[in-house]
């Protein structure tokens, strides 16, 4: 009995075995540029998994641009405007095109791209202050502009034509865009009348306002090809919070960095769904990450009616056992 037993149960574990699919977890790996240990903020990944970013304050130490690559995310090259003063790199696309603003010597903020090795300074005509936030492959770009103290206006750019984006969101007195994909979706984040501040999804026209359920305020940051955006949210103690915001489902998955569980933002996510953004930790210094989905084993969906079927054996292995008629003496 126990050889035919251990035999089925040998099958059972045989055709339970796992194929491998991607979980919610993630592995976190810190990044920190060592020209300024205490302050580095990762902002944009493209499927490559180059990153950009920037390090410095620019209180003790000036913003400066950087790119750094996989796989250990030690190996920075730097990525500063010609003559500025202060740089942040914000996005990257898949050729290795990226986006962001720069600060100049009298203190005015410029958006800029560099493509294919040529800076390009990005400003909507007559306006004080302009910031690259996010690029696509074709060069397209999402930004704000600003006149005012306050006002801050949402546009995309593409070969010196910018779509100003105001009219297609909710009543509001400020917006920035903060990423447009390959099929020229924008994610971003409006001010309401009240002083709230939203996260949003445009699709051409279709805009789709995506507060995180229960937060006092929400930023769409960043978005990939594959349905999903990410940002940050603060809860109702003012702690700050990480989010994917799945466009298929229209869910929301918090998702911190463990080392600063109350302090994470996401800032950019690929086709991959690789995540970059910062945290604060515990000394008070700002660190940026880089987090990988987790493979996990789960059995595919056949194997349940295989365990079903294993379970079947055993039982009736057991069965014509316990029915076996005692033998003569």
């Amino acid at each position: 009995m126990g050889n035919r037993v251990a035999l089925g149960l040998a099958f059972l574990v045989l055709i339970s075995a796992p194929s491998v699919v991607l979980a919610d977890g993630y592995n976190f790996q810190t990044v920190v540029n060592p020209s300024d240990p205490a302050f580095t903020q990762t902002l944009g990944i493209n499927n490559a998994g180059t990153v950009v970013g920037y390090f410095g304050d620019g209180v003790v130490v000036p913003n400066n641009g950087f790119t750094v690559t996989p796989p250990s995310y030690t190996v920075f090259t730097s990525e500063n405007f010609p003559g500025s003063a202060e740089t942040q790199v914000i996005g990257i696309n898949g050729t290795g095109g990226t986006a962001g603003f720069y600060i100049d010597t009298i203190g005015n903020t410029h958006g800029f791209t560099l493509i294919a090795g040529t800076f390009t300074t990005v400003d909507v005509p007559g306006t004080a202050l302009n910031q690259l936030l996010g690029i696509n492959n074709s060069g397209e770009v999402a930004g704000y502009s600003q006149n005012s103290p306050n006002a801050q206006v949402p546009f995309t750019e593409l070969g010196d034509a910018f779509t100003i984006l105001d009219g297609l969101l909710p009543s509001h007195t400020s917006a920035q865009a903060t990423d447009v994909n390959n099929s020229g979706a924008v994610s971003g984040f409006f001010v309401d009348n009240k002083g709230m501040t939203h996260g949003f999804l445009l699709i051409g026209s279709t805009e789709t306002t995506l507060d995180f359920p229960g937060s006092q305020s929400t930023q769409a940051l960043g978005l990939n090809n594959d349905g999903q955006v990410v940002g940050e949210y603060t809860d109702g103690s003012g702690n700050m919070h990480g989010f994917l915001y799945t466009i298929a489902t229209g869910t929301h998955t918090e998702i911190n960095d463990p080392l600063g569980v109350n302090t994470t933002t996401i800032n950019g996510i690929n086709d991959s769904s690789a995540l970059v953004g910062f945290y604060v930790d515990t000394v008070g210094n700002t660190d940026g990450f880089v987090a990988t989905a987790t493979p996990v084993a789960t059995p595919e969906p056949a194997t349940g009616a295989l365990i079903l079927l294993g379970l079947g054996i055993v039982f009736l292995m057991r069965k014509r056992i316990g029915q076996r008629l005692p033998q003569a003496s």
